[in-house]
């Protein structure tokens, strides 16, 4: 009797209608698409001026709602803060219309930068930086990149014209002094890094957000990120497909950036 009142029980129970189905689907889609459009985004490190500490290669999830702009309705739900000295973070390059960068956060606004002899001096005090700053290349001597803004620009120094003619007006003394709603940042690998020494300032409106965590990490030569040709992207799509487990840098997974 038991069996037979299971069996019934069974028959009764309402399956899920083809609707039903595309409706849940499509709630999962819409979350996910949220999720990806305005809380996280997937972003690539294209080149080695943040090495070690980010690698050619690593892929990053990046909160983007951090350094949005806050809001009255949602302010206290979400975990709005400014952006702070040491923070890394992916904006969109000033200099290159629709290339993303990332860079660390040396300078907010009010702060006084100089460089002597590599060594970085704000608002006055040397920073130890020994803990991320790496030098890869240290025979290799640039005046300019060195002490700076202390050394007159030229155009060898590949400056942006714009930030060749602008300069000056942000320098009082030996310091460079970092305007309102903008940052002065720098790469880690600081003697391959092309940073707001040669094209100036990171604009507030240009912040994308902070990286969190490498969710995969993959052995990728340089300069691919500026391969555009579709022969180029499908044999390097088929690189990853033949090499994803010997190339991929499984250590690095999950790994949060700092």
């Amino acid at each position: 009797m038991a069996k037979k009142d299971k069996k019934k029980s069974e028959e009764e129970k309402p399956r899920e209608t083809t609707v039903e189905f595309l409706a849940s689907l499509a709630s999962v889609l819409v979350t996910g698409l949220f999720i990806i459009t305005f809380i996280i985004q997937a972003f690539e490190i294209p080149s080695g001026s943040m090495e070690d500490t980010l690698l050619i290669g690593d892929h990053v999830f990046v909160n983007r709602v951090q350094f949005s702009p806050a809001t009255k309705w949602a302010g206290p739900l979400l975990p709005y803060r400014q952006v702070r000295r040491n923070d890394i973070v992916v904006f969109l390059s000033p200099m290159t219309p629709g290339l993303y960068v990332v860079k660390r956060v040396i300078g907010v606004p009010g702060d006084r930068i100089h460089l002597r002899d590599g060594v970085v001096y704000r608002n006055g005090e040397k920073l130890d930086e020994s803990s991320y700053v790496i030098h890869k290349d240290a025979t290799r001597f640039d005046n300019y990149r060195q002490n700076f803004p202390a050394v007159t620009t030229s155009p060898a120094n590949q400056l942006a014209t714009y930030w060749q003619d602008s300069m000056a007006q942000y320098i009082q003394g030996e310091d460079l002094v970092v305007p309102p709603n903008s940052y002065f940042g720098m790469g880690d690998n600081r003697d391959e890094s092309y940073d707001s020494r040669y094209w100036g300032f990171i604009p507030r409106e240009n912040l994308v957000g902070r990286p969190m965590f490498i969710y995969w990490s993959f052995i990728t030569p340089a300069g691919q990120y500026e391969q555009r040709d579709v022969s180029d992207r499908i044999a390097n799509l088929f690189h990853v497909i033949i090499h994803f487990f010997d190339e991929t840098r499984w250590r690095r997974t999950l790994k949060v950036v700092r």
